[in-house]
C-alpha cells in the first residue's frame, strides 16, 4: 500500500478527511518551498499537492498564474521541484506529495525519465491537467511501473465516457472541479456537488476530492461533509501574495489550522 492509499485508509478508520493543500514550488522563493511544505503538514494537511510552475498555466486563474510567474522569475523548473521534494523527504517519510502541472515540462524531459526521477525524489502521485485520459494508458502503466498514482480531473461538464475511462485508469484519488471554470472561481453550489459525487462514486471506487471555490472554514467543513478530500488551492497562495516574508510561514499555517478545525468539525 503506498503512502496515499495508507494516507486514506487511516483516516478513514477514523471517521476524517483529507485536506489537501496546493502551492506552487518555487513561490514566492525557492528556498521557503520546503518550509512551506513542512509547516503544511505540521498545520495538518495530509497530502500536498505541490505545483510545477509553467508558463502557460491555462487552466488556472490569476492568482495561481501569479504565483508561477513568481516561481518563473527565480528560474524553478521540474529538476528544482523534484529537488525539493527530495529535500523534504529528509525529515519526512509519510505524507503523501502529488505533483501537480501540465505535459509541457513533463514531455521536455521525458516522461519516462521524468517517472524514474519522480520515485527517485519520492512523489507519490502526478496529476497533469492537459493530458486526457481517453490517450493516458501508456502513461498511467509507466508510473505505476515505478509505484507512482495518476491522478486525474473531473468536472461537472465531464462526459459518462471520460467518468468511465477515468474510473478505469485513476488511482490515488480523484480531483473533481467542483465549478466551471479556472482555479479561482467561487459561487459554490453544493447541492450540485452533493448530486455530481452520488453519481460519481456509482462508477468511482477511489476516493473523492473536491476543490475549486474553498475559501473559508465554513465551506471547508460542508464541502467535507460530502466528499473524502477538501482542496484549498488559491486561498492559501493568496496568503503567501500578501503576506510579509517574516509571518508568511505563520499566517500559512494559521489559515491551514482553521481549514483543518472546520473539516474535523464534520466527522461523520
Amino acid at each position: 500500500m503506498n503512502r496515499i492509499a495508507q494516507t486514506f485508509s487511516v483516516l478513514q478508520s477514523n471517521h476524517k478527511k483529507a485536506l489537501i493543500p496546493f502551492i506552487t514550488a518555487g513561490d514566492p522563493a525557492p528556498a521557503l518551498t520546503v518550509e512551506l511544505m513542512h509547516s503544511l503538514v505540521n498545520a495538518g494537511s495530509d497530502i500536498i499537492e505541490l505545483g510545477v510552475p509553467f508558463s502557460d498555466p491555462m487552466a488556472d486563474g490569476p492568482t495561481i498564474q501569479r504565483s508561477s510567474e513568481r516561481a518563473l522569475k527565480h528560474r524553478v523548473g521540474l529538476h528544482d521541484v523534484l529537488s525539493m521534494v527530495s529535500e523534504f523527504r529528509k525529515e519526512n517519510m509519510r505524507t503523501p506529495v502529488v505533483l501537480m502541472g501540465y505535459a509541457n515540462p513533463v514531455e521536455a524531459m521525458g516522461y519516462k525519465y521524468f517517472a524514474a526521477q519522480a520515485e527517485k525524489a519520492g512523489i507519490d502521485g502526478v496529476l497533469t491537467v492537459d493530458y486526457p485520459p481517453e490517450e493516458c494508458e501508456e502513461w498511467v502503466r509507466c508510473l505505476e511501473q515505478h509505484g507512482l498514482d495518476t491522478i486525474f480531473l473531473l468536472s461537472p461538464t465531464s462526459t459518462q465516457s471520460r467518468i468511465a475511462q477515468v474510473a478505469k485508469l485513476a488511482k490515488g484519488y480523484i480531483y473533481y472541479v467542483s465549478l466551471k471554470g479556472v482555479t479561482g472561481a467561487s459561487h459554490l453550489d453544493l447541492k450540485s456537488v452533493a448530486l455530481r459525487l452520488e453519481e460519481l462514486r456509482a462508477v468511482i471506487s477511489i476516493p473523492i476530492g473536491v476543490g475549486f471555490g474553498i475559501r473559508d472554514g465554513k465551506t471547508a467543513g460542508a464541502v467535507a461533509k460530502l466528499a473524502d478530500a477538501v482542496v484549498i488551492g488559491s486561498r492559501i497562495i493568496e496568503e503567501i501574495e500578501h503576506s510579509p516574508q517574516n509571518k508568511l510561514l505563520s499566517n500559512v499555517a494559521e489559515l491551514v489550522a482553521r481549514m483543518r478545525e472546520a473539516i474535523d468539525a464534520q466527522r461523520s
